[in-house]
């Protein structure tokens, strides 16, 4: 797989990423440990080299399963993991405190089985600590030898400019996708100025660009998407002209949605690395074919044009989540 660099401190990964979460947290039950440690080094050799994960999923629990399913390649790959939340709890809340981000950086290098933590990203902006005293916390990381590079997830304009006058911002991780172009108003735009990197999360709409999502589908208390507006019925219903778009060109091109909705992705930018996540081996292998699917100047214009005429209905957050994004 071809690969694309970060920041401007030589961070270098595969085009496309995996996303680790769902493996262990947040879409219901987690997969048999050892179906989850086979497709992560599936994933490995089919050219993915970056991986993402964080104290919080679980808590711990992806952390401590991407540690002993990378260990045997650990020198090729790069793994990012998060600090933020307190006692790794998103219930709990943020806590960004200098101490406690060495704490999590103590503690994820144990679970990773590594000596230093390539990516380290702050999960979401903590109000109650300057972003002067996090960037200067993983500033120390770096120069102890403990964390090789520092991001920001779903920060805003002002924060990663405090956060990069105190130490280089290699990546921003923050949603963004065919349905979520929030960030292409400032958030892109600063990031090009910069020199930083962009990890879009969530990539495929948490499920709805592959369209595998109708009004019909149900989702379990423990899938967080059934807390989420956009995925309520209507909404769905609402959305589906986004996905029957995808599909036509789909069809016209012999891709699938999912992979026309990631290589648009990876055509915005040079230095933007997606990391859809999955628990299956097949759409592992699928989302993966995007890598080498290249949109022409034609088919990009085409999908413009198709956006133009389609308003994405309902939020991407409940309420109580939209007030961590953007600070």
């Amino acid at each position: 797989m071809e690969k694309r660099r970060l920041g401007q401190n030589g961070l270098e990964v595969s085009a496309l990423g995996l996303g680790c979460m769902g493996l262990s947290y947040g879409y219901g039950p987690a997969i048999e440990r050892g179906a989850a440690i086979a497709l992560l080094r599936s994933a490995y050799e089919q050219g993915v080299t970056f991986f993402d994960t964080a104290e919080a999923y679980g808590p711990f629990e992806n952390e401590d399963l991407l540690g002993e399913a990378l260990a045997p390649f650990r020198e090729d790959v790069v793994i990012a993991t998060k600090f933020g939340f307190s006692n790794g709890e998103v219930a709990q809340g943020m806590d960004s405190h200098p101490a406690r981000i060495r704490q999590v950086a103590e503690e994820a290098l144990k679970r990773l089985r590594t000596d230093t933590i390539d990516l380290f990203y702050q999960h979401r902006v903590d109000p109650d600590v300057p972003m002067e005293d996090v960037a200067g916390a993983v500033k120390e990381l770096i120069w102890e030898g403990k964390v090789r590079h520092f991001g920001l997830s779903e920060a805003g304009a002002g924060s990663i400019r405090k956060a990069h006058a105190v130490q280089p911002v290699t990546a921003l991780q923050s949603e963004y996708s065919l349905w979520w172009r929030e960030p292409e108003k400032e958030i892109l735009p600063l990031l090009e100025e910069l020199g930083v990197g962009f990890v879009p999360f969530s990539p495929l709409g948490k499920g709805f660009l592959t369209g595998a999502i109708t009004p019909e589908t149900v989702f379990g208390k423990d899938d967080f998407r059934s807390s989420v507006p956009r995925f309520a019925a209507e909404a769905v219903a609402a959305n589906q002209a986004l996905v029957e778009a995808l599909k036509a060109l789909a069809v016209e091109m012999d891709a699938t949605p999912a992979q026309i909705a990631l290589a648009w992705l990876m055509a915005r930018k040079p230095w933007i690395t997606p990391i859809p996540g999955t628990t299956k081996p097949a759409r592992l292998t699928e989302n993966l074919g995007a890598a080498t699917l290249h949109l022409s100047s034609g088919a990009l214009a085409r999908i413009e044009a198709a956006l133009q005429h389609i308003d994405v209905v309902g939020e991407r957050y409940p309420a109580h989540l939209r007030e961590r994004t953007g600070r």
